[in-house]
């Protein structure tokens, strides 16, 4: 990967993304792409939509197909789904059928191809049928372990979440159900792929596997043409979750005196606005706002804040990408994003702690070249470069195993 790649470069290297420069190495190789479910376009999808321009005549499997949801470019795809897509209400309930999730899996795995990639958070990676002769090669794209049933359970299936019942009677034992699932099916992947280094840990920890990290693609050109113009408020640009922790920056702002707008909507939004009102805050609740207006709140913002941990986390890419400095809390994925020339730390997580970090931001200066040259290294261009590299690298080790083992 070039370490000077600049914005320029990005607007000169579309080429890059035609499906004619697809790695010579896969030769006739029959290819097959895996992705949980495809209901909206978020940072998964965006990484799945990039490997579908790489390999156009792959087919997709998927648990579930909302059509319309997803791109263009991955609609164009044949599209192969589970049974859950017959199932009623499954198009907006479908977490309601999670017990069923491995079923489903096991159901509707790959066949008959030389190469699947997956791109998984929950059981995509097991998707998969591995025969005696190690096919398919498995590489998985991985950007988290299922995080509801390991580090994050408490957030979705916690006793404040769902009674104390339920989260024990019901919820922790499904969880260890599919936490036994999930390791199971870790030998169905000959190579992981990981978003961050924080993610990279997780699947050592968790699945005793190394990981090759590579952050995912972040569309960096949308944001590079906006000039720049600050004013005196801060951003937040989030889905209104707890462990997103907007009641951080809600009351940091109102510490400080400092007006906030928050774009993002979510379960949370009715308690948000009035810890808003009790803390005498002076927040502005934008809800969802298109690419447009948010490359406009970018630009504006004094600062982005960040007060979550997330297992990489676009946002605070596409800020920097516009010259927006950020607040970060620093921990999991924003620190191999951020560097101290385009954020300021903080590594306490509370009001108290972003409040302070605040206070030593507005002390600083944060130069624009410095932002948006950071911002350039997270372009797909650079994602395609570096993961065809990992491509090559598995197939010569597959074709010496398909050598050595007389296939």
């Amino acid at each position: 990967m070039r370490e000077n790649l600049t914005i320029t470069d990005f607007a000169e290297s579309k080429a890059v993304l035609s499906p004619d420069a697809a790695p010579s190495a896969l030769g006739s190789l029959r290819v097959a792409l895996v992705h949980d479910w495809l209901v909206n376009m978020r940072g998964g999808e965006k990484v799945l939509e990039l490997i579908c321009r790489r390999f156009p005549d792959a087919p997709v499997w998927t648990l579930l197909h909302v059509p319309g949801s997803v791109s263009s470019t991955i609609e164009s795809h044949q599209i192969k789904t589970s049974v859950l897509q017959s199932l009623p209400f499954a198009s907006t309930k479908y977490r309601h059928y999670l017990p069923l999730f491995p079923l489903f899996a096991e159901l509707t795995k790959v066949r008959d191809f030389d190469v699947v990639i997956s791109s998984s958070h929950a059981v995509a990676k097991g998707m998969v049928k591995k025969g005696n002769d190690s096919r398919p090669l498995h590489i998985c794209y991985i950007h988290t372990p299922m995080r509801y049933i390991w580090d994050r359970f408490d957030d979705y299936f916690g006793a404040d979440k769902v009674g104390l019942f339920a989260s024990t009677c019901f919820f922790r034992p499904l969880a260890q159900m599919l936490q036994i699932y999930d390791r199971e099916t870790v030998d169905r992947v000959d190579v992981f792929i990981a978003n961050s280094r924080f993610v990279a840990d997780r699947v050592k920890r968790l699945y005793g596997r190394d990981a090759e990290v590579l952050p995912p693609p972040v569309d960096v050109q949308c944001f590079a043409a906006a000039q720049r113009s600050p004013e005196e408020w801060y951003l937040m640009v989030s889905a209104l979750a707890p462990y997103k922790h907007v009641d951080h920056a809600i009351r940091a702002c109102a510490m400080l005196g400092r007006e906030l707008r928050v774009v993002g909507s979510g379960p949370e939004e009715k308690e948000l606005k009035l810890l808003a009102r009790e803390v005498g805050a002076n927040v502005k609740f934008m809800g969802f706002v298109g690419d447009g207006d948010l490359v406009e709140y970018y630009s504006r913002a004094k600062g982005l804040l960040f007060p979550g941990v997330e297992d990489f986390g676009i946002v605070p890419v596409e800020a920097i990408a516009t010259g927006c400095p950020v607040v970060a809390f620093g921990k999991g994925g924003i620190l191999d994003s951020m560097t101290d020339e385009t954020a300021e730390l903080y590594f306490e997580q509370t009001a108290e702690g972003l409040r302070d970090a605040m206070i030593r931001f507005e002390k600083r200066s944060f130069p624009e070249h410095e932002l948006r040259s950071r911002a350039a290294r997270f372009a797909p261009e650079c994602f395609l470069h570096r993961f065809e590299q990992i491509l090559e690298r598995a197939l010569e080790d597959w074709r010496l195993r398909q050598r050595t083992s007389g296939v």
